[in-house]
C-alpha cells in the first residue's frame, strides 16, 4: 500500500505544481479567500468526494471513507496569502497588486488536494476515514482554525497531522519536536499621552518621544529580570510612531509590539508586567497618561508525544527524506495550536529550501519562494502518517489537556 500511495503521488506531481502556481498567481488575503475556497471545493466535487463549504467562514472540509473500518484521521492545509507586493520575478508571480503567497500556503493547499485525489482513488483498499481540512485565515488572528473547530471540522477525528513547508530548512529534511514547538503569539499597543510644546522649551512639556524611548528600554527588563531564566519568552517593540515637525515636542507616541511565550503562566505574567512598566515609566515622567491594550493571539503549538514520535519514526522510510531531526523551539506562531487542544496530533516542518541558494529569503519576504519538490515530500509524509496511524493503538484515556 505504501508504494502504491507514493507512486500515485509522484504521478500527480506535475498537477500539484500546476495547482500551486495557479494559487500563487491568484492569492487572497485572510478572511477574503472566496475564490480560493471555491477552487478547492470544485476540485473535490469533480472527484465525487463529499465536501462541505463555508465551514467556520471560508473553510472547506472534504471527507473520504475507506473500504474498511478504522480510525478517523485529519490532515490540514491553510490557504490564505499576505499583504505583500511580490518581487520574485517568477513567471507565475502574483497577479494581485499588494497580495502574495509569501509563506508557502499555496504549496500546502496543492499538496493536500493531490493527497485527497490519491486517497479517493485508493479508498476501497484503505481503512478508516480521512478528513481533509482546508483552512482559511491562518495569517491573521483570530484565525480560521478556531471557527472551523466550532463548526465541526474535528467531529469524530481521532488524530490530526499538519506540516509547514519551511524554506530555511534544506530540502529532504523533516523537522519535528515533541511538546511545545511554536510559541503563543500576542500583540500589545501602548499610547503615551504627554504634553507637547515647542522644541526650544522642553521644560514646559511631557515629551512623549523621550518617555516612549525609556519605555522601549524598560520593557526589555521584563524577560531578563521578571521571567524565570529557564523559560523562553520574547517582548519586542516593532512600531514607534510620534510624527511631528522637527521643532515640536510630541504630545503622544504610539508603540506596538509582540510577545511570544510557551507557558500560559509566563504569558499571564508578561501581560501584567508590561502594564506595570508602562505605569511606572509614565509616573516617573510627571505622571503622564497612557492607554494599554493587550491582544491574545494563537496559543502555543504543543505536539503530543505519541503522535510526534510516530511521525518521526515513519518519516525515515519516506522516499526522498534524507534527514529527520528534532528541531529547537520556534518563536513563530500557528493556529494549528487550536486543533491540538482538541485532538491528539503533531505539526512538523518539511524542508523547502530552494536548490539554487544557501541563503533563502525568509517567510513573509517579498522575494520568498519554496522548493516545489518539497510539496511532494510533505505530501508523502502526511499521507503515510494518515494511513499508518490506522495501525496505532489509541490510549485508553483519550482526554486532551488544554495547554
Amino acid at each position: 500500500m505504501e508504494q502504491a500511495l507514493f507512486k500515485k503521488l509522484e504521478e500527480y506531481y506535475d498537477e500539484m505544481v500546476r495547482i500551486r502556481r495557479h494559487l500563487h498567481q491568484n492569492p487572497e488575503l485572510s478572511f477574503e479567500e472566496t475564490e480560493t475556497a471555491a477552487y478547492i471545493a470544485d476540485f473535490y466535487k469533480q472527484l465525487g468526494v463529499d465536501v462541505k463549504t463555508n465551514v467556520g467562514g471560508n473553510g472547506v472540509v472534504a471527507r473520504i471513507k475507506g473500504g474498511n473500518p478504522g480510525k478517523t484521521v485529519a490532515l490540514r492545509a491553510d490557504f490564505d496569502a499576505l499583504p505583500i507586493q511580490e518581487e520574485t520575478g517568477l513567471p507565475f508571480s502574483s497577479m494581485v497588486p499588494g497580495v502574495m503567497h509569501a509563506c508557502g500556503h499555496d504549496g500546502h493547499t496543492a499538496s493536500l488536494l493531490i493527497i485527497g485525489k490519491v486517497l479517493n482513488e485508493l479508498r476501497e483498499e484503505l481503512s478508516g476515514e480521512y478528513v481533509l481540512i482546508h483552512q482559511h485565515a491562518e495569517e491573521f488572528a483570530p484565525g480560521g482554525a478556531i471557527s472551523m473547530i466550532k463548526d465541526g471540522c474535528l467531529d469524530g477525528v481521532d488524530a490530526i497531522f499538519g506540516t509547514h513547508l519551511w524554506a530555511e530548512i534544506p530540502h529532504g529534511t523533516i523537522s519535528y519536536r515533541t511538546g511545545p514547538f511554536m510559541a503563543a503569539a500576542d500583540r500589545f499597543e501602548i499610547l503615551i499621552k504627554g504634553r507637547g510644546g515647542h522644541g526650544a522649551m522642553p521644560h514646559k512639556t511631557k515629551d512623549a518621544v523621550a518617555i516612549g524611548s525609556q519605555l522601549v528600554m524598560n520593557l526589555q527588563q521584563i524577560v531578563s529580570r521578571r521571567v524565570n531564566p529557564v523559560e523562553s519568552a520574547v517582548v519586542s517593540v516593532g512600531s514607534f510612531i510620534a510624527e511631528n515637525a522637527f521643532n515640536v515636542i510630541a504630545d503622544t507616541a504610539k508603540l506596538q509590539g509582540t510577545v511570544r511565550t510557551f507557558s500560559e503562566e509566563v504569558r499571564d505574567l508578561i501581560e501584567q508586567e508590561i502594564e506595570a512598566v508602562v505605569k511606572g515609566t509614565c509616573l516617573a515622567n510627571g505622571d503622564c497618561g497612557y492607554e494599554y491594550n493587550y491582544y491574545r493571539g494563537y496559543p502555543a503549538v504543543v505536539n503530543h508525544k505519541q503522535e510526534t514520535e510516530f511521525l518521526a519514526k515513519l518519516a525515515v522510510d519516506v522516499p526522498g527524506v534524507t534527514n529527520v531531526e528534532e528541531l529547537e523551539q520556534q518563536m513563530g506562531g500557528e493556529d494549528f495550536a487550536y486543533y491540538l487542544q482538541h485532538v491528539k496530533g503533531t505539526f512538523f516542518f518539511t524542508g523547502a529550501q530552494p536548490d539554487d541558494t544557501e541563503s533563502p529569503y525568509p517567510h513573509h519576504h517579498p522575494k520568498f519562494d519554496i522548493n516545489e519538490k518539497s510539496m511532494l515530500l510533505g505530501a508523502k509524509t502526511l499521507t503515510l502518517a494518515a494511513v499508518e496511524y490506522q495501525k496505532q493503538e489509541l490510549p485508553k484515556d483519550e482526554s486532551i489537556a488544554i495547554p
